[in-house]
């Protein structure tokens, strides 16, 4: 089986995440999806506790019997994506695990920690982003291509900073095409952002 790993803030999980994973598994990218947000540790501005990110995607993605949601970093706190990778390896040691990220991840992945040991015993599942130059992103990691896939994924940029803002400014009707139904109804009725 092939298994996605799908790390992000998801601060909160808006209708892009959703139309990756989905897309992802429709053209049988991989055969499931493992949603991993971060720990209450990463350092990013106004993220929101894990517990209320998790309860979320658990909102967004109930009834899709092919997509888990992971609590890893709620009890683990936040790890090296290398961690987590070794982490759910252990738990699928016949499986395939890909770690899914954006085009703009691969442009920085060099910076990670240990960025060659996840290329070499992992395979990335890439979103390109519209705008992004495949080759140039390639030719840093010439040695671990073979490891590098990319998804053909009909992209469009939602920014969660921005919904965050529209959300403060109760601008809720301009929402619903970018947060599930679920998802903005726990926002409002929490008093999430």
């Amino acid at each position: 089986m092939k298994i996605g790993v799908f790390g992000g803030s998801f601060n909160p999980p808006h209708n892009m995440h959703k139309k990756i994973v989905l897309e992802l598994l429709d053209k049988k990218y991989v055969d499931k999806v493992i949603v991993v947000p971060a720990g209450d540790q990463y350092k990013k501005q106004d993220l929101i506790d894990c517990v209320a990110r998790t309860n979320m995607l658990k909102l967004m993605f109930e009834g899709e019997d092919y997509v888990e949601i992971s609590d890893y970093e709620l009890k683990h706190g936040t790890t090296y994506t290398y961690q987590l990778l070794d982490y759910f390896k252990t738990l699928y040691p016949n499986d395939s695990i890909f770690f899914i990220c954006g085009s703009d991840n691969l442009e920085e992945l060099d910076s990670w920690k240990n960025y060659q040991y996840i290329l070499k015993n992992y395979q990335l599942l890439v979103v390109k982003r519209n705008y992004d130059n495949i080759i140039k992103l390639l030719g840093k990691y010439r040695l671990y291509e073979k490891n590098i896939l990319f998804a053909e994924i009909s992209y469009s940029l939602l920014s969660s900073t921005e919904i965050r803002e529209e959300i403060r400014k109760n601008n809720f009707s301009l929402l619903k095409s970018k947060l599930d139904n679920h998802v903005l109804n726990y926002i409002k009725e929490n008093q999430i952002y």
